[in-house]
């Protein structure tokens, strides 16, 4: 049987009580005290009626509560299932009428709850965070993690553990529906490759509804650390102090984060000497950016990770003494995973040669929740289809070239936006970029870039089509440049392309 990792957490509460689980804002909670409020929340639903398999819907920020609730949901054998707690009413209502869910947790403040409810055209029982609130029956949040304790192991029972609901998915809701087997697979390996130990602590500023922010929640608690949460980068040099403060030892981010710290933040002016390692994954990171972070922060090792919410969240690390001999490279194969790459036929072909990524191992998703037609086409015979087009080298280490959707066609020419994004971020000045292909009568398409910029001077279009000119192919040149302030990213840190490809009509710029 899996041993889950609500076991686990309570395991940790017996043997080290008095250890600081979750630092949020100027409150701390340790073990013991979390472990309880785990019991409590399981024991409410156990109360309330809530069987096994019912779907507990989290609409909360991270926080400990979150923390309480999706735990405490394992613990009593019910899926957790997190949502953004940033989302609009309409979009949470298709998540709450896709996944079924029983009882929804909020915030008080949350004015979105009401029109979700209204989309979704279905009656939950409410959970109401907040001082002073009630739930619908008139129980508040602090009366029921203060219910009577269960420590039952009903989820041993019940495979599933959680559904994860894609960032950035149009259509119909695509919820990733992950087993118990599948979450304490990923979270071994990576606690493996990390050497995570009790000893660790991370500041973490991803959504616990997103594959990345939950396995670091999962990783650190599994091993008995500390995770200290920030809400977002907004204000960046509020991270950087709190990094120092609490004298973290690791900090996960995507590659847009990272660029923003460099850029907006004297790094060399706080003490992060105890920092000991930073991750990176939701998206390719240019050589140059790596390059930046590793002089500015030398004393911490960078692990270039990659990973799918499908596979639960990881699924390749790049040895941090490998970052030279491999540039470019996401790395190696997670214990328990296998990586091929195959042609359109799905037969494998030989390392050098590109393909589409296959991926098989135990963290892999059941499939998607009440689609049995989307799960046929990514998974086939044990092994998932990621949709991410790359090589292996004779070492299988892997590169990847992209997405097979965001491949610009120009001619008879075929480009891959990460060819051009690298060689943009090599460029001073440039603190995000993101490349797309645009109709054109002649060519089909042609390559566009959108920029985020700062320095003094400014960057200009000509200055930078001259460095790409400096750089690459003629084909791979941008024909457009455009400024924008921000690019639209989902949680995970992806661009979301599709929304720069419809923006506002091309206009040339000279």
């Amino acid at each position: 049987m899996t041993k889950s990792l609500a076991s686990r957490l309570l395991a940790t509460a017996r043997h080290h009580p008095h250890l600081v689980a979750v630092v949020d804002g100027d409150r701390r909670i340790d073990y013991t005290g979390l472990a309880a409020r785990v019991k409590g929340f399981a024991g409410f639903l156990h109360a309330q009626g809530f069987a096994a398999g019912e779907r507990i819907a989290v609409v909360l920020p991270n926080s400990i509560e979150a923390v309480v609730a999706c735990y405490g949901s394992w613990l009593a054998g019910c899926v957790a299932v997190p949502l953004n707690a940033q989302a609009r009413g309409r979009e949470l209502g298709a998540w709450l009428r896709h996944s079924g869910a029983t009882l929804l947790v909020h915030e008080t403040d949350n004015t979105e709850i009401a029109l979700a409810l209204a989309e979704a055209g279905v009656t939950l029982q409410h959970l109401v965070v907040g001082a002073g609130e009630k739930c619908a029956d008139g129980i508040s949040w602090q009366d029921a993690v203060g219910s009577a304790p269960v420590a039952s192991a009903a989820h041993v029972f019940q495979p599933v553990a959680t559904i994860l609901y894609t960032s950035g998915t149009t259509g119909s809701p695509k919820g990733v529906t992950l087993t118990h087997a599948n979450v304490v697979a990923n979270t071994d390996a990576i606690v493996e490759y990390l050497e995570l130990t009790r000893a660790d602590s991370a500041l973490s500023v991803l959504p616990f509804y997103y594959s990345y922010g939950a396995s670091v929640l999962h990783t650190h608690l599994a091993v008995g650390a500390r995770l200290v949460l920030q809400p977002n980068l907004v204000f960046p040099d509020v991270v950087v102090e709190a990094m120092a403060r609490e004298r973290v030892t690791g900090f996960p981010g995507v590659a847009s984060m990272f660029s923003l710290l460099l850029d907006r933040v004297s790094l060399a002016d706080h003490d992060l000497s105890a920092l000991r390692y930073m991750t990176q994954a939701g998206g390719a990171m240019a050589p140059a950016l790596i390059r930046r972070l590793r002089n500015a922060i030398p004393h911490a090792r960078l692990f270039v990770m990659y990973g799918q919410t499908e596979a639960t969240a990881r699924l390749a690390w790049l040895p941090p003494e490998r970052l030279d001999d491999k540039p470019g490279s996401a790395g190696k194969a997670i214990r328990g995973v296998s990586i091929e790459v195959r042609d359109d036929a799905g037969d494998s072909v030989p390392a050098g040669t590109p393909g589409e990524v296959w991926v098989r191992g135990p963290n892999v998703m059941a499939g998607y929740w009440k689609d049995p037609a989307a799960t046929a086409l990514v998974l086939r015979d044990g092994w998932l289809r990621t949709g991410d087009m790359g090589h292996l080298d004779g070492e299988g280490y892997l590169t990847l070239d992209g997405r097979r959707s965001d491949m610009i066609k120009t001619g008879a020419h075929r480009v891959h936006p990460l060819d051009v994004e690298e060689v943009l971020f090599e460029l001073p000045g440039v603190v995000d970029a993101a490349v797309v292909g645009v109709d054109e009568p002649t060519l089909g398409q042609v390559v566009k870039v959108f920029i985020v910029a700062a320095g003094d001077p400014p960057l200009d279009a000509d200055l930078v089509r001259a460095h790409c000119r400096r750089r690459l192919a003629a084909y791979k040149v941008p024909r457009h440049v455009e400024f924008v302030a921000t690019l639209p990213r989902t949680a995970s840190g992806k661009v979301r392309r599709a929304l720069l490809t419809k923006s506002a009509p091309v206009q040339e710029l000279q």
